[in-house]
């Protein structure tokens, strides 16, 4: 889809549907007020009847035959004035632009008022809502009316102002690349794991690197082998599917430390020989959505060419059951030499962690986080509101709190007591993979911070928040790509701060 910015009046602007956005309880802004006019103080009564409450996304379609150039004019609801932020637009504009695709249109203007943001924040948070409100996984379908669904050819931002042209536009491509790393974190999370195994995500990870000139290896069975990575090994063990440990390297920041981004990527969990029920299994495919999330945020990384030395780590594997399999009572041996008592075999995750972890101390970062679909028990604590956070530096986890705010893919913490790490001493080994249902969430983080050394770490865990089954303001039913955008977000305001020195 095309997007542009452009100056004009509203009366005059032909299009198959415009959009203008409506606070609750407030005045109308410039735009609303004039299509008010035009319409001879419809949208006023509307209102004021009751007939349209302008609360956060709430859309209806008005057809002006005529009194505005427009076939279709959409209002849109902000919210309360004082809740205005950009989530909120982003909202707005992912129902505005569904609304339009939905009605028929091709086209889509949507009229934008100044707000309290700039017209970077605003651009970013249309683009973004927009195209991630328009997501929809079609690769599978074969039927005329999903396979030749109609989709917005075009969408223009509508501003008054010329002066705001270059910030909005600036703004606009900004959001345009942030929605496309979601977007293909999405697709691959979606996908069959069949379709979507390690040596895929291998050859997507080198196809970002012809594109963005990043620095892309990857490791083979032999070579984890020569590093002594027994945990990703051990894990793999029972696939047919050959393991792939995946580096991507972003160098964009000079000298400056690496900071190292980890995301767990098991391309299909059945549990191995602990199998999971069958109910919901299918499901476990979004096992890799950690690792597509850090594909993301070192892709958008290298489009928005943040002054930064990024590495995303991917340990890529399959969990399944099989002669070979990995078995309660084994003993692995990591990369950094700790070994781990196998408890339960689908606590995996952790497992094909600590070697990546361990692998990203050898870069000296400045700080790491891995993000991973870990635990079942982060739904028990949080529900689907928020990704668990825990982690050892207080400014670390307040920079992705900042961050989760900042793009409505909310964090909340979690402690990491020694009490806890108590849980997964073992009797025969330096640690166990499972503590047990109390704490699951932290006894698996209490884990993977024996592999982290001295570096700042904060782990993510998107367990519940990497699939949804309801639709939520921009992200369809199915994978949301949590992370791309929260972790871009944070390497943006990190990339800031080396600015200031």
């Amino acid at each position: 889809m095309k997007i542009t910015v452009n100056t004009g009046t509203i009366e005059k602007v032909r299009t198959g549907a415009l959009a203008v956005l409506l606070f609750e309880k407030g005045k109308f802004g410039t735009f609303a007020s004039r299509a008010d006019r035009a319409l001879g103080g419809m949208i006023e009564k509307l209102v004021s009847r009751g007939d349209f409450t302008p609360k956060a996304g709430n859309v209806t379609v008005l057809y002006p035959e005529g009194d505005l150039a427009a076939d279709r004019l959409l209002l849109v609801g902000l919210g309360a004035a004082a809740d205005f932020s950009a989530d909120k637009l982003r909202l707005a504009c992912a129902k505005a632009a569904s609304a339009a695709r939905g009605a028929g249109a091709k086209d889509l203007v949507i009229a934008m008022d100044s707000t309290a943001l700039t017209g970077e924040e605003a651009g970013e948070a249309l683009a973004e809502g927009a195209l991630l409100g328009l997501y929809r996984f079609l690769r599978y379908k074969t039927t005329r009316e999903n396979n030749g669904a109609k989709e917005l050819e075009r969408l223009t931002v509508l501003t008054e102002r010329s002066t705001q042209v270059k910030a909005l536009s600036k703004g606009l491509s900004a959001g345009e690349i942030i929605a496309a790393s979601a977007i293909m974190a999405r697709d691959m999370v979606s996908s069959p794991s069949a379709d979507m195994t390690p040596t895929t995500i291998a050859g997507i990870a080198r196809g970002l690197g012809r594109k963005f000139r990043l620095r892309v290896k990857v490791l083979d069975r032999p070579q984890m082998r020569r590093l002594g990575m027994g945990a990703l090994l051990g894990v793999a063990a029972g696939s047919v599917q050959q393991p792939k440990f995946i580096i991507v390297e972003y160098r964009g920041g000079g000298r400056k430390p690496w900071i190292a981004l980890v995301g767990k990527t098991i391309t299909f969990d059945s549990g191995g020989i602990s199998i999971k029920p069958s109910e919901n299994m299918d499901k476990m495919k979004d096992d890799m959505g950690g690792g597509a999330a850090v594909l993301g945020a070192i892709r958008s990384a290298a489009a928005l060419k943040l002054p930064l030395n990024i590495v995303a780590l991917l340990p890529a594997t399959e969990n399944m059951p099989s002669g070979s399999a990995l078995k309660p009572g084994d003993v692995l041996t990591t990369m950094s030499g700790k070994t781990i008592e196998i408890i339960n075999t689908d606590a995996e995750g952790r497992l094909i962690l600590a070697d990546a972890l361990a692998y990203a101390c050898r870069y000296k970062p400045s700080l790491i986080v891995d993000i991973a679909t870990l635990t079942g028990a982060c739904r028990i604590a949080l529900g689907t509101e928020a990704s668990g956070m825990i982690g050892t530096d207080e400014g670390l986890k307040q920079a992705l709190r900042d961050a989760g705010e900042k793009t409505g893919e909310r964090v909340w913490e979690l402690p990491l007591w020694e009490g806890y790490c108590d849980l997964i001493k073992s009797d025969i080994a330096d640690m166990k993979n499972a503590g047990g249902r109390d704490g699951g969430v932290i006894t698996a983080a209490c884990l993977l911070s024996k592999f982290v050394e001295k570096h700042p770490w904060a782990h993510l865990d998107i367990a519940a928040t990497a699939w949804t089954d309801r639709e939520r303001p921009y992200t369809p039913k199915g994978a949301t790509g949590i992370g791309a955008r929260l972790l871009t977000q944070f390497l943006r305001e990190q990339a800031e701060k080396t600015k200031k020195g």
